[in-house]
């Protein structure tokens, strides 16, 4: 059964850093591309970055030079460390494996 429990979200200053965890059971974990995505209130949900089986990554515009998406397949986690946090980037924050398997999502919010 696949499971991806994201931590790490809270209350930050902008300007200030956070760094997101997912962590995953259920499948080889090694093996897949993962990604993280968010939603802001009132908006759909977006890509944020991703990042593949042998470390390739992909990031939206918005948060290139900003967001470092990483991978330690030893420990089944991915992690989103995010810098220089903008008010703009208050969201739910979700980690994605496959087609259909989301986490329920951690809650980020950065105060101007």
């Amino acid at each position: 059964q696949v499971q991806l429990v994201e931590s790490g979200g809270g209350l930050v200053q902008a300007g200030g850093s956070l760094r997101l965890s997912c962590a995953a059971s259920g499948f080889t974990f090694s093996m897949y591309a993962m990604s993280w995505y968010r939603q802001a209130p009132g908006k759909e949900r977006e890509l944020v970055a991703t990042i593949t089986s042998p470390g390739i990554t992909n990031y939206a515009d918005s948060v290139k030079g900003r967001f470092t998406i990483s991978r330690d397949n030893a420990k089944n986690t991915l992690y989103l460390q995010m810098n220089s946090l903008k008010a703009e980037d208050t969201a739910v924050y979700y980690c994605k494996f496959g087609v259909t398997y989301w986490g329920k999502g951690t809650l980020v919010t950065v105060s101007s």
